[in-house]
């Protein structure tokens, strides 16, 4: 029965992750709520799911034409960058703190999109 909450997790994520939208906003919260897993096991389980989600998502969109390869270097360079100098930082903050910040990562990232979500429908109704 496990595996089947597992398998839900995985759908979920790779789903998200498949349009775009990082399946980690779905999958993190799901297997530190739901499997009272902790937040840097959480987090490395997501990045290591990630990889071959990605590279799947990426070919495909790279096939339908939907990749612009002229700004990618540059969001490459600087992404290896800061994503080392994010697991050091990961690394030293304790599990507990590092869940609260993903849970104000994510409040953050909701009320942004709700905002966004108003003020995109408010200019439609104005014309």
């Amino acid at each position: 029965m496990e595996f089947l909450w597992y398998a839900l997790a995985g759908v979920s994520g790779g789903l998200l992750g498949g349009m775009g939208m990082g399946g980690g906003t779905v999958l993190i919260p799901i297997l530190s709520l739901f499997f009272n897993l902790g937040q840097h096991t959480v987090q490395a389980v997501n990045l290591i799911s990630f990889i071959p989600m990605a590279v799947i998502a990426l070919i495909i969109h790279v096939k339908n034409g939907l990749v612009d390869f002229k700004g990618v270097l540059p969001i490459i360079i600087t992404g290896v960058i800061f994503c080392i100098i994010g697991c050091f930082v990961a690394r030293n903050i304790n599990g507990s703190v590092l869940r609260r910040i993903f849970g104000g990562f994510l409040i953050l990232l909701s009320a942004i999109q709700v905002i966004t979500y108003f003020k995109h429908n408010k200019k439609g109704k104005d014309k």
